[in-house]
Order: C-alpha cells, then structure tokens, then sequence
C-alpha cells in the first residue's frame, strides 16, 4: 500500500513508520529532518518537503502526526499560537488537498489527544461523553479534529486519535521524566490524585494498524489503554520500574510557578476508557501499567 505520513521523525511516527516498513509498503514523509529517521532499517521510503495533490491522489493511507509537542514550554501566546497552527493548518491543507482529489484516499487518520475533554476529575469517559471543559486543550484539539473531520466522504474515511501519554524510551513523557527518577527524585505532583490515562507505543501502533482494518472505525478513537492510574500511582510505578524510591512531590504552587498555564496539564488529566477500540476486537498487548514500564526499562521482567 501507499503511505503518506506526517510526523514521521516522531517517536509515534519513527515507530510507525519502521513497522508499516516491514510489510513492504511504499511510505512517502513529510518531514524537514530526515536524518532523525534511522535510514540504515528503513527502505522504500521518499522524504518530501511539502504535500501536493498528486501526493494525496497517489495515498491509499494519509496519517497526520505533524504537531509542535504541547507541554515542551511555557504557554506564551506565542507558544499557544505554535502549538495550534502546527497542528491546524497541515491538517487543514490535507483535508482540502482530500475534497479536491479524484482519487481520494481511502483512510485518513489524524492526530487529537484526550485533552479535548479538558480536565475531568476521575469520572470515566469515552467517545461518546461530550460535556467537555472549557479550556486550551479542548479548544484546540476540537478545532483540530473539526479539519480533519471536514474531509470525511463516501470515499474517505476519516478516524481521530485522542491520544493519551504515550510510553515509550524514545520521546515523549518519559523521555522528560527520567533523568529525574533515575536519580531518585521523582514523585507525584500537586495531590498525586489527578487520573493519567496512558497507552504502550507498542498499543498505539498496534492500534493505528487495527483502525485501518476495521472499517467500522470512524470519527474520534481513544488511544488509551482502558486502566487508567493517579498520578501518585504512575510515579510509583515508575519508580520501580527504574529499581529507584519514590519520595519526593512536587507542590501545585511550584508547579505552576515553573510551567504557568502548562501546568494545567500536569495537575488535572483524565480517566477515558477506550471504548470503540474495545467494541471492535482490539486486545491490547500491555493492559497494565507496571508489566508496561517493565517491558520498556526493566529487562529483568
């Protein structure tokens, strides 16, 4: 099949992107750092600097992954304004790229995140809840989802990832916190209640490839493995992952000292349960949290 892929030299992507590899696909990125991409496992690849037409009209998979990381800086106005339209407008320009094609492609899935609910205590939430809370997240992960929804067709089929904490060792949250926990001073922030909904890299490829063949699968997908934990408990967990105590937290004041309005995203989160992965067969391969950091840092386990 053909591939085109936004995003690519991410870790969701580089992951992704070495797995579809494997199964002898033609993969077209749209990327402006080639080199972070491990070309030496890597073949039927063609790097591109822009998407034209005749890319969208050669794709029968489009997958958007292309977005500034959100919590890698203090939310300036500036940063905030970054952070949208890295997202908003690649999803916009293939959304429209798709409505104009005469050989559409028959999947688009683009990239969203669970914060479209905004902060949600630990009440339990899916797809279907829709009393979100009003908030930066929610406004622009619903403005993203709203693009790339536009492109939905008879012909195109367009899914969502409402993406929780994706772990992994090559970026994302752990990448951030391990230097910390490794030197034993990692431990919960703020009350330590706040519900952390997480998935494996591993789920989250598996997943992406199980959309694609599940035809039923449309709209907005919860990434998540379905066993939320507080963040007390994550910390704790990872601790042990690393063999290292787990002692230390940091107040919500301090918190919201050093990152400011980012830190909304470290003191509230939500429990969101995937529910239409579920309904459609999907087994996830790590269901819980400690087996899941184990297999990512404990070789032992």
């Amino acid at each position: 099949m053909n591939y085109l892929v936004t995003g690519g030299t991410g870790m969701i992507g580089n992951a992704l992107i070495h797995m579809l590899n494997h199964q002898d696909n033609i993969i077209s990125i749209l990327t402006r750092t080639k080199h972070t991409v491990q070309e030496s496992h890597i073949k039927n690849i063609n790097f591109i600097n822009e998407i034209t037409q005749t890319d969208i009209n050669n794709a029968d998979v489009v997958i958007n992954l292309a977005g500034e990381p959100i919590a890698s800086k203090r939310w300036s106005k500036k940063q905030k304004n970054t952070i949208c339209q890295s997202r908003w407008q690649i999803t916009e320009h293939i959304s429209n790229l798709i409505k104009q094609s005469k050989n559409p492609p028959s999947l688009f899935i683009s990239g969203s995140a669970i914060g479209i609910y905004g902060r949600q205590n630990d009440k339990k939430i899916d797809e279907s809840f829709i009393d979100y809370h009003d908030e930066f997240t929610q406004y622009l992960c619903s403005t993203w989802e709203s693009l790339a929804l536009s492109a939905q067709s008879e012909v195109t089929r367009v899914v969502t990832l409402r993406t929780g904490i994706v772990l992994g060792q090559d970026g994302g949250a752990l990448k951030e916190m391990l230097l910390p926990f490794k030197l034993g001073l990692g431990g919960k922030m703020g009350t330590g209640k706040q519900m952390m909904s997480w998935i494996h890299i591993d789920d989250m490829v598996a997943g992406i490839m199980h959309i694609q063949d599940n035809k039923q699968l449309i709209g907005p997908v919860n990434m998540t493995a379905n066993n939320a934990v507080t963040n007390e408990e994550f910390s704790q967990t990872f601790a042990r992952s690393l063999h290292r105590p787990c002692i230390f937290s940091t107040p919500s004041l301090m918190v919201r000292c050093l990152f400011g309005e980012m830190s909304d995203v470290l003191l509230f989160g939500q429990n969101v349960k995937p529910s239409k992965l579920l309904a459609s067969g999907f087994v996830f391969k790590h269901p819980h949290l400690s087996p899941a950091l184990n297999s990512l840092f404990n070789s032992d386990s």
